[in-house]
């Protein structure tokens, strides 16, 4: 039993691998924008917009902080531990086999089913392009079948996926509905992923690029649009104009769809084996791409809620093209240049994500936990080809059968709850001698500065929003109770970490980043905690039956792998 919580001891010069090592600190950075960049600026960006209004701004700032936090826990990690395998294997060195494999399991999750909600994203993009240009595919293969029987006996009013519901054939007692663009998509970049990291490091530069392009292009046009009389919309709570029309709840609703815009940065810890001195390169390149993409997304709400009243985006899956059609803004062309550039973005997302999945379970597989197939290196073109395969069938199959709005909410929550854990991961870091060249993260005493930060911000909320304060006890509320459930856990858990604070002396910069993502689970509701325990479930099962037996450090009687 002592197996499961004894920890992996790395070092630098520990493994060999087929993989080889090309990208330098840019390469890195422009991977970050790729997987930062997609579904989450062209797609569920509207989502977020309807339910927290202007004010969801304040949540693309709280996450980008709770990231930035979590970014700089991944850089120190990085910098200790240059090998593949992301999140897992720095929870194998700071918490134990177990925890190591709930986060590997939890990874698995978020690049494969992340990857199907970008595969969703661009087909409705490259479909949406396709009709522009007087091309047109049958909507019954342009949608998933959930999705047009949730619409079509859910009354809803969108109009693609009722008329896939009536028009699709029927083969027995099955309609035929399927989503080719997505399959077809998820095909072509498992192909290209199998095919070498060089390609695919080529390939996402000259994406990366065309996307800033448009991203700079909507900011730039859309900006003569603006309406500030929009950011100020009467709220429905007060009645009165306000920055948040749906209250501070409103926003929080809004969690999964802002923090899904946001994932992607840990994917790059994946590539440390692929990285020129990734002690080095690897953390400079994660910070750089996380801090771009921010001040990107924070420019992009502000124009996206400045130009269209935010109720507008109500099932809005293209809000950047959104804005520009004859309702709003009417600017043609660039409804035209934002879908191709959709297509674009929502493609190196992809790129990256199925780059990293198979890298998880590489890690995995070299340490046991997984069958050692999963370690197989392509001889010609050095990638972990049968992972890759599996990744894409992985995605792939799934394709057929869910549609966006769980696999949103699935993703988010795993990928925060990993999050969680490699910042608490860091605070159990022994201190380490610095080494010039390498990422250091510099050490901040939090015994006075956290209990301050945390008990001002506290008084700060009460007097900005006091009525949430004054109903926190009221769980039964249909609205609100599982907010203020979760945000009661969240003040009690917090206390303690300033107790501990005071007593042990914690680092501060992972001490806010484990605060900042406890505080974004508190958007998460009852179905997505369900999900993720059915998932974690599986796992476990998957880890006793198998990876427990077969582990590598099971078998070696001092806990380390040299």
């Amino acid at each position: 039993m002592n197996q499961l919580f004894r920890r992996k001891q790395y070092k630098a010069s520990e493994h060999s691998s087929g993989l080889i090592r090309v990208l330098g600190v840019w390469d890195i950075v422009f991977f970050g924008i790729a997987a930062i960049i997609g579904a989450g600026s062209f797609s569920s960006l509207g989502e977020a917009v309807f339910r927290g209004g202007p004010g969801v701004i304040v949540l693309y700032i709280i996450c980008g902080f709770a990231c930035g936090f979590t970014a700089l826990c991944y850089a120190e990690f990085a910098s200790r531990i240059p090998t593949a395998g992301s999140a897992y294997t720095y929870a194998y060195a700071s918490f134990g086999e177990l925890m190591a494999w709930i986060i590997g399991w939890a990874l698995i999750m978020e690049y494969s089913f992340g990857n199907i909600y970008v595969a969703f994203s661009w087909s409705d993009y490259f479909t949406s392009f396709l009709g522009r240009i007087g091309l047109f595919i049958p909507e019954y293969l342009t949608c998933s079948y959930p999705e047009a029987k949730k619409a079509f006996f859910g009354g809803s009013q969108n109009t693609e996926l009722l008329n896939a519901w009536k028009t699709a054939p029927i083969i027995g007692n099955l309609k035929i509905i399927l989503d080719i663009p997505a399959l077809v998509i998820n095909g072509l970049i498992t192909w290209l992923v199998y095919v070498g990291i060089k390609e695919s490091k080529n390939f996402n530069n000259i994406f990366v690029i065309l996307k800033l392009f448009i991203i700079l292009l909507v900011i730039a046009v859309g900006i003569a649009y603006i309406n500030t009389d929009n950011w100020f919309p009467t709220s429905v709570v007060t009645g009165e104009s306000s920055f948040m029309p749906n209250g501070f709840a409103g926003v929080m609703s809004a969690v999964s769809g802002v923090f899904f815009a946001y994932i992607g940065f840990d994917a790059l810890s994946v590539l440390s084996e692929e990285t020129k001195d990734p002690q080095k390169n690897l953390p400079r390149g994660m910070i750089i791409s996380l801090v771009l993409c921010t001040v990107i997304y924070i420019i992009l709400t502000l124009v996206l809620t400045g130009m269209v009243d935010y109720r507008k985006f109500d099932g809005v899956g293209d809000p950047l093209a959104f804005i520009f059609e004859k309702t709003n803004a009417n600017v043609a062309w660039m409804e035209f240049v934002v879908s191709l550039g959709a297509i674009v973005a929502i493609t190196t997302v992809l790129l990256v994500f199925q780059m990293g999945q198979p890298r998880i379970w590489y890690a995995m597989s070299r340490d046991g936990l997984m069958p050692k197939k999963f370690m197989t290196i392509h001889p010609k073109h050095n990638t972990p080809s049968f992972a890759t395969i599996a990744t894409g069938i992985l995605v792939g199959v799934p394709i057929l059968f869910t549609d966006k709005s769980f696999i949103l909410d699935f993703t988010s929550i795993g990928t925060i709850f990993a999050f969680v854990l490699v910042c608490g991961g860091v605070l159990l870091l022994p201190a380490k001698k610095k080494i010039p060249g390498r990422f250091h993260m510099p050490y901040i005493n939090s015994k006075i500065i956290f209990p301050v930060l945390f008990l001002g911000g506290l008084t700060f909320f009460y007097f900005w929003q006091p009525a949430f304060f004054h109903n926190l006890m009221d769980w039964r509320d249909p609205a609100e109770g599982e907010f203020r459930i979760s945000m009661f856990f969240f003040l009690l858990i917090n206390i303690g970490l300033c107790i501990l604070a005071i007593v042990k002396n914690l680092s501060l910069i992972p001490l806010m980043g484990l605060s900042s993502c406890l505080y974004l689970l508190t958007g998460m509701t009852h179905n997505n905690w369900f999900w993720f325990l059915v998932w974690f479930g599986i796992g476990l099962v998957i880890y006793f039956s198998y990876g427990f037996r077969n582990s590598k450090l099971n078998r070696d009687l001092n806990g380390d792998l040299d």
